[in-house]
């Protein structure tokens, strides 16, 4: 069963990033964990790949544009 998976996109209520400076913060945002997760973890489209599950009421899958990251990850890092 095929789920998109948006819960990347509600911001988390307690984290110990909401806890540093707004520099540090804007550090983290520049750094590649940002960058990545903008021009690679959103942009990714998961609606390709919902072919490739079943119609069938099951488990829902495990979240494609995850998968797809660390692929590049592991490419990227060897």
């Amino acid at each position: 069963m095929y789920k998109n998976n948006k819960h990347h996109l509600q911001p988390v209520m307690i984290c110990s990033v909401n806890e540093l400076p707004e520099e540090q913060r804007e550090y983290l945002n520049i750094f590649w964990a940002g960058v990545f997760y903008c021009k690679v973890f959103c942009r990714s489209d998961e609606e390709c790949f919902a072919v490739l599950y079943s119609d069938l009421p099951s488990r829902p899958n495990f979240p494609v544009n995850v998968l797809v990251g660390l692929e590049y990850l592991k490419a990227g890092f060897g």
